[in-house]
């Protein structure tokens, strides 16, 4: 008897909207396997290879673009003008999707698109904060970055969230036990 392909979730919404929350509690609820990017940029304290990233080198990233190892990725203007790539390498997630296993992505808004195209029967759901203000309000709660980062991340946030409508779903995150809960419906119907 056939295995039966697995699905491909791609998760996608602006940073702080708490798309590492979500996906860390309906990791408790549903199966998936959790597809680790390829990034460029450098590893943060407490990062783990393999685990949150994989870090290459610009080289290393771009011969893997040129190879058609990629699934989608996207290229971002960083500190001091640095471009920064992220990516969804391809091998893997094909290789879990054909086991039969749920496949997971969490990515970019612009990188979702991309996956659309290369399998439109990708399920695109966008995690919706429940508005600007509660969006700044955590951004500024982590603590992690400076006023003008925070700028920046909130008027990529306001572009991103124009884009909402072109994902198959739209979930506001106001609370994560609501949220998850309609995750698992529309991944398990």
């Amino acid at each position: 008897m056939l295995k039966k392909r697995g699905k491909l979730i791609v998760i996608s919404g602006p940073s702080g909207c708490g798309k590492g929350t979500v996906i860390k509690k309906l990791s408790e609820k549903i199966p998936f396997w959790l597809s680790v990017s390829d990034t460029t940029r450098e590893i943060r304290d407490g990062e783990i290879p393999g685990v949150n990233y994989n870090y290459l080198k610009n080289d290393e990233f771009l011969s893997k673009v040129n190879a058609g190892l990629m699934l989608e990725h996207a290229a971002y203007s960083g500190r001091a003008g640095k471009i920064t790539y992220y990516g969804t390498p391809k091998p893997p997630v094909s290789a879990h999707l054909e086991a039969g296993e749920n496949v997971l992505l969490e990515i970019e808004v612009q990188g979702a698109g991309q996956i659309k195209k290369a399998l439109p029967e990708a399920i695109l759901i966008f995690i919706m904060p429940p508005s600007m203000e509660e969006l700044e309000a955590r951004l500024t709660g982590r603590g992690t970055e400076k006023p003008e980062d925070i700028k920046t991340r909130l008027e990529t946030a306001k572009t991103e969230i124009a884009l909402a409508d072109s994902f198959d779903y739209i979930v506001e995150n106001d609370r994560v036990d609501v949220c998850v809960e309609k995750l698992v419906e529309i991944i398990t119907k």
